[in-house]
């Protein structure tokens, strides 16, 4: 299969390598012999880079980076050099945002063709950008009877409508990445996982654990409009690597274990986790979600064996009780 060649000590950069997909992903670059510039967002905070630094080959091959999405400058040093970058870094808030310009909008758009621009300039011969299901769906255009593949593009003005402003802000960015990409001749690849859980590196839960706690707690959030499934975070760093060094990858990747309803999500949780108040869902809403057990049937055939949604359940939460968030 064509790759990019020998990762043997090749140098590649990984923005928002401290995050919960990310430290995970840098993890998997250095256990493959990689060296790895990752950018945190302040260097003098533990919480970013003790969990980095502890990695295994991290004391050779792992340098680490202060670095503002909206700050050209900051970029270029952990840029410069690297044969390709895992851009991962967006911001993301699932709380109501007072000002989704500020917050959110301009530090993904921005912030994706600012890391795009240096890796261009820099010489950089392929990136792989971390995007989102959120990007995907929902999309009132997309065949009834159809399952859900990486064709389909979530409809903005829906989202703004509805007020989904992390989804808008992942849609816009990555639609700017493939202009950006096309226009000057640059090597891009996407992955756009569901919902990513698992167990963490880092010391605290992300967005996506807390709502998994929240829901273990009786909550019920209300996602109706694009939730079709969830992914392994291993699987998501794996996926990366993979659609990174196979040079035949080319375009998007929807990156889930299975398409599935919110009714399946909570059913399956109280199902493994009776003692919990879960909510029961009466009503499924999802009519429109056609379920399927091979959607990333793209990665799958790059080799890529997803891990069960049970392991990945039971493994979050064992990781949650064990850093005492349960």
């Amino acid at each position: 299969m064509a790759a990019t060649g020998d990762s043997s000590g090749a140098l590649v950069c990984v923005t928002g390598g401290s995050g919960f997909i990310g430290s995970w992903l840098v993890r998997l670059l250095l256990d493959r012999g990689y060296t790895v510039h990752a950018t945190v967002k302040n260097l003098q905070d533990d919480g970013e880079t003790r969990h980095l630094q502890a990695l295994d080959g991290a004391d050779t091959r792992l340098r680490l980076f202060q670095m503002d999405l909206l700050d050209p400058a900051s970029i270029t040093p952990a840029v410069d050099g690297a044969h390709g970058v895992f851009h991962l870094a967006s911001p993301l808030t699932l709380h109501p945002t007072q000002d989704p310009e500020g917050e959110l909008l301009k530090p993904a758009v921005s912030g994706t063709l600012n890391v795009l621009r240096a890796a261009k300039d820099c010489g950089v011969a392929r990136v792989m950008l971390m995007a989102s299901q959120v990007a995907i769906v929902p999309n009132p255009e997309w065949p009834a009877d159809k399952v859900i593949d990486d064709d389909s593009w979530a409809d903005v003005e829906l989202l703004k409508k509805h007020q989904h402003w992390y989804n808008v802000s992942k849609t816009l960015a990555e639609k700017a990445a493939w202009d950006f990409a096309a226009k000057e001749g640059l090597q891009l690849v996407a992955l756009n996982p569901g919902l990513v859980l698992g167990p963490m590196l880092m010391p605290s839960p992300t967005s996506s654990l807390h709502m998994l706690l929240q829901i273990l707690g009786g909550q019920r959030f209300d996602i109706d409009d694009f939730y079709i499934g969830c992914v392994d975070v291993r699987d998501v760093a794996q996926s990366a690597v993979v659609i990174y060094e196979n040079t035949s990858a080319q375009g998007r990747h929807l990156c889930i274990e299975s398409i599935e309803r919110l009714i399946d999500f909570h059913d399956k949780l109280a199902e493994l986790y009776p003692e919990f108040p879960i909510h029961r869902i009466q009503e499924d809403k999802q009519g429109w979600v056609v379920r399927s057990k091979a959607a990333s049937k793209k990665l799958i055939d790059l080799g890529v064996h997803f891990i069960p949604f049970e392991k990945t359940i039971r493994d979050s939460v064992d990781c949650l009780r064990s850093k005492g968030y349960i």
